[in-house]
Parts: C-alpha cells; sequence; structure tokens
C-alpha cells in the first residue's frame, strides 16, 4: 500500500496523524520542510509515490500553497489535503483553487482528519485504476450492451460503402457515430462533410447541397461547390434527415438512384462518388405514412440501421462519461479535473437524462465551474437534478410497502401470510420487493436482517457484473464504481471465488 505523507513543522501534529492512520493500518511518511517533499517526490520511484499528501499551509520553511501548485503541474492526480489553523476565506479559496482536495482547519477531530484521509485514499485509488483503464482521448466510450452492438456493428461496417441510418434521440451522439463509420471505412482519406438539415432555411439548403452556378439566383456572385461535391470520396453525413422538404427529398433520390446531380442552374450532369450517412430523432416510418417523407428515399436511406440507445438505457456507462466529460471540461478551462463522490454519481446516475449523453457533459461543464470543492457532492448538483431526485424520494416516501416478493427461505410462514399478497406484479419494483421481504423477516423475527439482505444484494450485483466481465474483476470493479481491492475483498467475504 502507498504511504500518506504528511507535511507540518509541528511535530505534536505528525504525531496525532502518524498513531492515528498506524491505527488504520495506513502507512506514513512525515516531513518537517516542503523542500523536502519536492526532493522525495523527485527522487522516488514512481510506484512509490504517494496516495494521498497532507500538508500544512502556513510553515517556517515555505507555503503549503506553493507546494500545492508545484505538485499539482507534476501529478494533478494525487489528493493534496491542506491543513490551516489560520480559518480565513483567504486560505481556504486559495486551497480550492489551487486544487486541493480538501481544507481541514485546525483544531480538527481526529476522527474526521482520518475518514477525510481515507477518503483521499480511496478517490486516489479509484484516479488510478480509471487512468489504467480508459484511454485518454477515447473516440467513444460505452460498456453497456447496447453500446457494445453499435461499436460491433461499426466493426463490421468496417469494410462497407453501405448507405446507412443513425436513429435515437436528439443528444445520443449520432455525428460522433457517423464519424466512427467514416474513420473506419475505406473512403476513411477522404473528406468527412457534415450538413444539418433542420439548421439552413428552406431555400438555401439545395443550394448547400448540390452548389449553384453564378447568377443562378440573386446574389450568386460566384459558382459555388455544395456539399456533395466537397465529400467527393468521402462521406457525407445528412443530420436530421426527417426535416428535409419533400421536393429536397426528390433530389436527393435521384443522387442516389444515378450517382449524378446538376448544381442550382447549372446544365451539366457532375458524378457523386459520396457514401451518404443519414440520422434523425424522428419515427421516419410514422412520416412516411403521413407522407412528409419519400418512401422510396426511405428505403434507399435505410439499407443498414443502427439504433443509438438514450442514456437512460445505459446507466452503466454515466460514471465512465462523467469522469471523462470532467476531464475535458478541466482542460477546456485550464483547471485541475474535479472529482465526483459516490452519493453524488449515485445520485446524478438516477436522473433521466432527458437530453441524453449533451446533457450530462453539459452538466459536466457545469460542475467544473460552479461546483465549489474539488469533491463534487451532491448538494452540488444541478437544481433539476436535484428536483427529480427530490421529486423520486418524496414519491418513495410515501409508497405503501406492498409485498410482492415471495420468499419462503425466511421466518415463520404462518406469521408472513398476514401480509401475503399476489406474486410480484408487472408495476412492482424492487424497492417495493426489498420492503416485502423486509416486512417478512420482521413478522418472522429473524435476526441480523441488515446483513442478511445486505449480504444477498451485494452477492448478486457481483455475480451480474462478473457474469457481464467475463469473470474480469478490475473490469467489474471499475464498472460498479468500486476500487479493486474492495472487489476483491468482497469476492472473498461472500464467497464467490
Amino acid at each position: 500500500m502507498k504511504e500518506i505523507w504528511i507535511l507540518d513543522d509541528d511535530a505534536s501534529i505528525r504525531f496525532v496523524l502518524e498513531k492515528a492512520l498506524a491505527r488504520e493500518k495506513l502507512p506514513t511518511r512525515s516531513f518537517v520542510h516542503p523542500k523536502e517533499v519536492i526532493e522525495a517526490l523527485r527522487d522516488v520511484e514512481p510506484t512509490r509515490h504517494p496516495s494521498v499528501l497532507v500538508s500544512d499551509i502556513r510553515m517556517p520553511g515555505g507555503s503549503g500553497l506553493d507546494l500545492l501548485a508545484k505538485v499539482k503541474v507534476q501529478y494533478p492526480y494525487l489528493p493534496v489535503i491542506i491543513m490551516t489553523a489560520f480559518s480565513d476565506l483567504d486560505s481556504a479559496v486559495s486551497s480550492f483553487q489551487g486544487g486541493a482536495f480538501e481544507y481541514l482547519p485546525k483544531p480538527f477531530d481526529v476522527t474526521r482528519a482520518v475518514e477525510l484521509i481515507q477518503r483521499a485514499v480511496n478517490e486516489s485509488e479509484r484516479e488510478l485504476e480509471v487512468t489504467a483503464n480508459v484511454p485518454s482521448t477515447p473516440e467513444m466510450m460505452g460498456q453497456a450492451p447496447a453500446m457494445q452492438d453499435v461499436f460491433r456493428a461499426i466493426g463490421r461496417l468496417s469494410q462497407s460503402n453501405v448507405n446507412v441510418l443513425i436513429t435515437g434521440e436528439s443528444g445520443t451522439g449520432k455525428e460522433l457515430v457517423a464519424h466512427a463509420l467514416h474513420k473506419h471505412s475505406p473512403r476513411a482519406n477522404g473528406a468527412f462533410v457534415a450538413i444539418n438539415a433542420a439548421a439552413i432555411p428552406k431555400d438555401l439548403l439545395e443550394s448547400e447541397l448540390f452548389g449553384h452556378e453564378k447568377g443562378s439566383f440573386t446574389g450568386a456572385q460566384a459558382t459555388r461547390r455544395g456539399r456533395f461535391e466537397q465529400a467527393e470520396g468521402g462521406t457525407l453525413f445528412l443530420d436530421e434527415i426527417g426535416d428535409m422538404p419533400l421536393e429536397l427529398q426528390t433530389r436527393l433520390l435521384r443522387v442516389l438512384s444515378d450517382g449524378q446531380f446538376y448544381r442550382v442552374g447549372g446544365t451539366s450532369a457532375i458524378k457523386a462518388n459520396v457514401r451518404v450517412i443519414a440520422a434523425t430523432h424522428q419515427d421516419l416510418e410514422r412520416r412516411v405514412k403521413h407522407g412528409a417523407f419519400r418512401e422510396d428515399l426511405f428505403h434507399r436511406l435505410n439499407v443498414i440501421r443502427l439504433r443509438l440507445p438514450p442514456l437512460r438505457e445505459r446507466t452503466l456507462d454515466i460514471p465512465m462519461l462523467t469522469q471523462h466529460f470532467l476531464q475535458v471540461s478541466s482542460q477546456q478551462l485550464g483547471v485541475d479535473a474535479k472529482r465526483i463522490s459516490d452519493s453524488a454519481l449515485e445520485t446524478l446516475s438516477s436522473f433521466s437524462f432527458p437530453g441524453n449523453v449533451r446533457q450530462l457533459e453539459n452538466i459536466c461543464h457545469w460542475l467544473t465551474v460552479m461546483a465549489p470543492g474539488q469533491m463534487i457532492e451532491t448538494k452540488d448538483l444541478p437544481p433539476e437534478v436535484l428536483a427529480q431526485a427530490a421529486a423520486h424520494g418524496t414519491q418513495e416516501s410515501h409508497m405503501p410497502a406492498r409485498p410482492y416478493l415471495e420468499d419462503s427461505s425466511e421466518g415463520n410462514s404462518s406469521q408472513v401470510n398476514r401480509h401475503k399478497a399476489p406474486r410480484e406484479s408487472a408495476h412492482s419494483t424492487w424497492e417495493e420487493s426489498v420492503q416485502s421481504l423486509t416486512l417478512k423477516m420482521m413478522e418472522a423475527n429473524t435476526e441480523g436482517i441488515w446483513d442478511v439482505l445486505c449480504k444477498r444484494f451485494e452477492t448478486a450485483m457481483i455475480q451480474a457484473a462478473l457474469l457481464h466481465t467475463g469473470g474480469r474483476k478490475v473490469e467489474a470493479a471499475a464498472q460498479l464504481g468500486m476500487g479493486r481491492n474492495t472487489m476483491t475483498r468482497k469476492v472473498q467475504e461472500l464467497g464467490l471465488e
């Protein structure tokens, strides 16, 4: 286990923390001067770097804030806890602005200090696991089965020039998929040209797509190449194809059928060697039925269809995406990446995300700017997330416990039968099932209900995760949001070896 480094010119502070952390079997190394820490970081092997640095803010030999600034340049993921006997606003603000994990005013409660250091250790371990398992600049991300299906489809299409129709709600990443299809296709060396049919006025869209000849209409002072010509030999991405006017749908169909087109005002046919990838959030079959979209064009585009799942169908990916977007936001703003607590991540993961991945990205950018500390807590989440969580919490707190779950393995059946209800219905939830089982066990005077149910819940969850990852514990731990050591310990405790 990596050491916790303690820097303080006060010997009594060093002694108290060393003894308190030793009781928790956490190794320590103490320093008196900031220069000693800098030299130790320079000389020690990378695998022996500390898991946490706890530093005083004002010392005769130097400033903890100056040390913080130097450490964060070389070791941005090292949690630094700043201690100070000067509990003033400037110290707190400067600590957090410098990237401190937390600010600990003196005199402090030893138990609270140890808990804080332990939390920083856990965060350090989780950061290392995430860094080791997630590419620094991923093209696309997703461990959920629905996204794995999309990745497999992109792989199968990698040697094809066939037209593709991408469907999915707004914000699910349709253009990212189109980019990936182009990048991993025989046309990768050609241009990728995108146009949003809903964002361009109807009277300009034709010229945007096919170009125009000089003098073909008022304002056409020069010949202009359209998007089809710009994408020659490459890929043309037509976003929001469902909003394309019917007359332009006819021209697009002719290009797809004949492989050639005319500029606006032109008389010479231009050959089009272009792969078309279209995308829409609308139900094209319904628009065809209502006469708003040409059926023959629909079939031309719908050679291969990829459906992107909404974020609410891939909640497994939210922790990974959150970590990624917080990192991206920090780089864009030139600040240290913020971390998010387990409780805040749980609340965020339960949000419905009507704006899907794009909304999560915006939330992470908002948190990077607005969250007060380096560690994002539940209370720091945006109002819309907290409002939905509160509404669901209120609803659940007033929900009557309807015992749907039948379980004959616990308690006395004659006592339980007084609360017996029909078997679990299509409208019951797992929370109601847990409530039902808890009531049954309480009626039966079962001992240790908390331990029994927690063990069963953890066993089921870890078994499912290991089944999904093919028994790979590190990967299962990362997807569950727990540390690698915690997973190993749980597997042993629950007898899942």
